[in-house]
């Protein structure tokens, strides 16, 4: 597994990371037996970055992690704050960021956290900035060791990397969403920020294995959320109608090289795109794991190639997104 820079952390990564949501049953129930066969696969493998957060299965996830690991090293673990009810969206308070925080850090059986992102925080609140001076203040007194955001839209990203500190930037970013590359993958690594990819898949479309007639568990954000009734509907299928999805999904197939699975040519893009750090592919089956590593060992994509993917989204993709890009 090739390793990347996760920005001014230092941190050597691992360029396909694990996200840890499903680790908290929010998908569907995952057993124990299941959690750990995933984290062990991981390790194996040299996936070690882990990505999880205090409100994946109300703190499950994050405690799945720190059992796991047990104290040992290896494995850089990031988790993210600001989404709980005790915070979201109107009581960001310092001593509550601080308090949730000492739980993750509890839960993750660490004294410090490796890296705490702030987790989708209202645009007010960044724009503000107040929280990025906590931050700073949790970092100097040793509960956090650095701190990034992830964020929702292209215009919260350039209100994050407004602070010089912030060491990460968690993004939405893949062949259903690729805004990002134009400015703020260049501003972010003009400001030694490691940009961290969630959703990759845009929630699994890009595996090229729905249908239209596809179920989700009850849940299962692509059930709930899909039109954005929850929270933002950029989150799930990256803001398109899921039907639309499935037809756009249909002819991105053709344009993937022969022998390339759907998702090999969707990881392999992002890989292509030098300012990114690691993807941050969840998985609900420890082979899953197996196929994303698979396709960082794929050779970059042709610029011909590129520029046809680039065309359509500009052409077919964009225009269905709804929600902020």
């Amino acid at each position: 597994m090739r390793q990347r820079r996760l920005g001014k952390t230092g941190y050597q990564v691992s360029e396909i990371g694990l996200g840890c949501w499903q680790l908290g049953g929010d998908f569907g129930p995952v057993g124990d037996e299941t959690a750990r066969a995933i984290l062990s696969e991981a390790g194996r493998l040299g996936v070690d970055f882990w990505d999880t957060a205090d409100v994946y299965g109300g703190g499950l996830s994050e405690s799945r992690i720190g059992g796991f690991l047990g104290g040992k090293g290896g494995i850089t673990v990031a988790t993210k704050v600001g989404r709980n009810g005790e915070l979201f969206p109107s009581n960001y308070k310092k001593a509550k960021v601080k308090e949730s925080l000492a739980g993750s850090a509890k839960r993750l059986g660490v004294d410090t956290i490796d890296l705490a992102q702030l987790h989708c925080v209202p645009t007010e609140v960044m724009a503000d900035g107040e929280i990025f001076t906590w931050m700073e203040d949790f970092q100097q007194d040793g509960l956090i060791r650095h701190y990034g955001a992830s964020v929702e839209t292209i215009e919260e990203g350039f209100l994050c990397l407004r602070h010089e500190k912030l060491a990460s930037l968690q993004i939405i970013f893949n062949l259903f969403r690729q805004d990002a590359a134009e400015a703020l993958l260049p501003a972010a690594e003009k400001a030694d920020v490691g940009v961290i990819v969630r959703l990759p898949l845009a929630s699994g479309l890009l595996s090229g294995k729905f249908g239209k007639d596809t179920r989700f568990a009850p849940q299962d954000h692509r059930n709930y959320n899909r039109d954005g009734q929850a929270f933002s509907v950029g989150e799930t299928f990256s803001g398109i109608p899921f039907d639309t999805g499935v037809d756009l999904v249909r002819s991105l197939a053709g344009l993937a090289p022969e022998g390339w699975p759907l998702a090999h040519l969707a990881l392999r893009w992002i890989l292509d795109h030098k300012a990114v750090s690691s993807i941050i592919a969840g998985v609900s089956r420890p082979e899953q794991l197996v196929q994303n590593v698979a396709a960082a060992a794929r050779e970059p994509l042709p610029q011909a190639l590129r520029e046809e993917l680039a065309a359509f989204y500009a052409d077919k993709v964009r225009p269905a997104i709804r929600g902020g890009i």
